[in-house]
């Protein structure tokens, strides 16, 4: 505090020496101003900004011409631009003003700066009459004082560069930015300093020589987050496909395109940037990535189904022929109508075989054959017509699917009675004329069927197997057939 009514003694006593109507050029300035080359005068020096901690006690610093003042933080610093205030008494407990001196209350408003329109708080002036120094500081001794100097246009004063005399008779700066008489380019922007003014290039821009250049703001920090765009003066953000700037208009935060705008047929899967489709199980993407086109699965593989593969809409079915029920889904299984339904006869016998059934007659004996409990068709020794014919015919049914395998062995026929000291002998007696059937003994009282070649149904074979029994000493010769009906299904299954 001391500091700053020191400075301010010592402007006022500067002042006061000085002739108002002489000019005159300083290579040196007092305590409080520093020289500026640029406007060749003396110019202020802010002493609350580079003087550390410049008021204590909780004081404010207000920088004032030459000097600086620490006032309370309560105290007013009220922005005038009309006549200077009539200074009041000083308040209770503000310290008292001596020659020369302003001294700072927070309650009275006395203390006038014209150049600049500051109007600080202050007790009292002493002195006798105004004076106006380079920092155009007006000091009044008394609003009431006979001797003041009245405001008067005639009265001309001696003014600093950049300055000229108000109505007041006071210096104020001039404003050359609004006035027109500064010299900035037209790429630049005038700003108007007190007793001067300064060009300056616009945002975003920068001096290069006389001109001003565009900075290019993407090649310093802060860098965009993904990509930059400069612009004449300025510059943007921009984001990589499948981001979006953040609310900071930097960061890039990725975009969820399932949520979004799903453009995903069936399954849509968010990855950083980007998002990738799926189809369900049956389906496979198209060319476009974003549809599902059906899977034939039927096309891929003759062996899904055992009988017919039926493509759908993302999966197959497979479909087996009439006689026939799907097992297991894909493999075809022989219905046994004889056990469901069937339109046999009473008098019939219902015969299943692969893929159908089929009737015959419960007692296929015919004249002069009879039929026996063991379902045998004997012929009666005592019936003349029986002594060229086998004693007794057997019927039996057998099925075998359509192009088995050969040779495979189909049916075995073995005797049912044995008589000593006899021979039997095996062979195909008719209903093998295009040789598909080879029958081969494999013991004195039995042979197998063999079949040789390769059958396709729906078709029905009637092979009779015939056994001759003759007597080791050529005494007794009879014969027994087997009447086989073989039915083959009109599939390999």
């Amino acid at each position: 505090m001391l500091k700053a009514l020191f400075l301010t003694m010592l402007t006022l006593a500067l002042v006061k020496s000085q002739d108002t109507e002489e000019t005159i050029t300083y290579t040196q300035c007092t305590d409080g101003y520093e020289w500026d080359p640029v406007r060749q005068q003396c110019k202020d020096i802010d002493e609350c900004d580079i003087v550390p901690d410049a008021c204590k006690g909780g004081m404010k610093c207000v920088n004032h011409y030459g000097g600086y003042l620490c006032l309370p933080k309560t105290a007013q610093i009220i922005v005038n631009n009309e006549q200077p205030q009539q200074e009041t008494q000083p308040a209770e407990g503000t310290s008292g003003a001596t020659t020369g001196v302003v001294a700072a209350s927070s309650m009275a408003t006395s203390g006038v700066l014209p150049g600049g329109g500051f109007v600080a708080s202050a007790a009292a002036v002493a002195g006798p009459e105004m004076q106006t120094g380079r920092n155009n500081f007006v000091i009044r001794r008394n609003p009431a004082d006979p001797q003041r100097i009245p405001s008067n246009p005639s009265h001309r004063i001696q003014c600093a560069a950049g300055y000229e005399q108000s109505e007041h008779n006071v210096c104020q700066d001039i404003d050359e930015c609004t006035a027109g008489t500064h010299n900035c380019r037209a790429d630049q922007v005038c700003i108007n300093l007190r007793g001067s003014f300064a060009c300056q290039c616009p945002p975003g821009y920068q001096k290069r020589g006389e001109q001003c250049v565009d900075i290019d703001e993407c090649t310093i920090p802060p860098y965009c987050h993904q990509r930059c765009v400069n612009t004449p003066g300025s510059f943007y953000c921009q984001c990589s496909p499948g981001f979006q700037l953040a609310a900071n208009n930097y960061t890039c935060v990725d975009i969820n395109e399932c949520d979004a705008s799903n453009q995903c047929a069936q399954q849509c899967y968010n990855i950083l940037g980007s998002f990738i489709c799926q189809c369900n199980q049956g389906y496979e993407l198209s060319s476009d990535r974003l549809n599902c086109e059906d899977i034939d699965e039927c096309r891929t593989s003759s062996y899904l189904c055992q009988y017919q593969c039926v493509n759908e809409p993302g999966k197959f079915s497979c479909m087996c022929p009439q006689g026939y029920q799907v097992v297991r889904s894909r493999t075809c299984q022989d219905i046994n109508e004889c056990e469901t339904t069937n339109e046999c006869r009473e008098d019939e016998m219902c015969w299943n075989y692969h893929g159908g059934f089929r009737c015959y007659p419960r007692n296929p004996c015919q004249d002069p054959y009879i039929l026996t409990p063991e379902n045998r068709c004997v012929c009666p020794v005592s019936n003349a017509m029986c002594r060229e014919l086998p004693q007794s015919i057997v019927y039996k049914y057998m099925s075998i699917r359509s192009d088995r395998s050969v040779p495979s062995d189909i049916f075995q026929i073995q005797a049912t009675t044995v008589y000593a000291n006899t021979i039997n002998t095996f062979r195909i007696k008719s209903g093998n004329e295009n040789g598909e059937f080879y029958l081969r003994q494999t013991s004195p009282v039995s042979a197998m069927l063999v079949l040789v070649k390769s059958l396709s149904g729906p078709r029905e074979h009637i092979v009779d197997l015939e056994m001759l029994t003759v007597s080791s000493i050529g005494t007794f010769r009879t014969s027994s057939v087997l009447r086989l009906t073989i039915i083959v299904g009109p599939f390999s299954f």
